[in-house]
């Protein structure tokens, strides 16, 4: 019987030293989150980050802001390290930060990294034909986002075949180069600055993209998927915003805000004014 109440005794203590531990307030949170990158899609911008590395992470707050030095809104939670922000509007510039917040409601100070983006117009699969034979369908309007005549006043880009060559040609006020192979569209984030063919048109190959500097200064890219001496089948991408040559992406680095956002702060739409 001395013995029980031994063995008893030692649970109790036991179990009433678990009992306080468990329920020990915590007030400590989580360190910022790091990494954080973007890319960009139309209508749409993807955010990244490492996941944190604490046990008691209960998940992440996304902010954004439409100025470098702004005010950042919360646009969205989320339990894994990736956000889409589906409110993004293509030609807008969209900064981000995360933070992490735990199970005790402790949240985290920004993100060192501050993230931007712009998302863009794309379009897949686009057929033109080669302007000596269907001249109203050999040329693209990318502000437009659409096929247009060759010769059509507003025409970016216009496919040629000629003598077993295949080419891409653009007006003399407008610059073109191939930027190489690719496996996609999204490989090339940023036009060149120098490059551009002199002759204002380029050799066209199957897997290249191509960056394109238009007449009233916009940047694009395309890729082609298929030619024929009849047709051409490309991917495209296209920069809203005038001079800027950002084409996918784009991330910036500062020293963390000066002060933790809250969780309740108010959510989507934002406001880009």
């Amino acid at each position: 019987m001395k013995n029980f109440f031994w063995v008893l005794a030692v649970v109790s203590l036991v179990l009433t030293g678990c009992d306080h531990n468990f329920f020990s307030p915590d007030y400590l949170p989580p360190a910022p989150p790091t990494g954080v990158r973007t890319l960009t899609g139309d209508n749409f911008i993807e955010i990244f980050w490492k996941a944190n590395l604490e046990y008691d992470v209960a998940g992440y707050n996304v902010f954004a802001s439409s100025t470098y030095e702004g005010r950042y809104q919360l646009i969205g939670s989320s339990r894994e390290p990736y956000f889409r922000d589906l409110g993004a509007i293509n030609g807008n510039t969209y900064y981000y930060a995360v933070t992490a917040f735990d199970y005790d409601g402790n949240e985290s100070a920004f993100s060192k990294e501050m993230a931007y983006d712009i998302p863009r117009p794309e379009g897949y699969n686009v057929i033109l034909t080669d302007y000596r034979s269907v001249p109203a369908s050999a040329g693209y309007d990318f502000s437009d986002y659409a096929v247009v005549p060759y010769n059509h006043q507003n025409t970016d880009i216009y496919y040629e075949y000629y003598a077993g060559n295949y080419y891409m040609n653009v007006r003399t006020d407008s610059d073109i180069q191939d930027v190489g192979r690719t496996e996609s569209l999204l490989e090339i984030g940023e036009a060149p600055s120098e490059g551009w063919s002199p002759t204002h048109d380029v050799l066209l190959v199957p897997g290249h993209t191509y960056v394109v500097w238009t007449w009233d200064d916009h940047y694009a890219k395309f890729r082609v998927v298929s030619m024929s001496p009849g047709r051409l089948v490309f991917d495209w991408a296209y920069q809203l915003q005038p001079s800027n040559p950002l084409l996918k992406r784009g991330s910036a680095q500062r020293s963390p805000a000066s002060k933790s956002p809250g969780i309740h702060e108010e959510a989507r739409p934002l406001s880009m004014n």
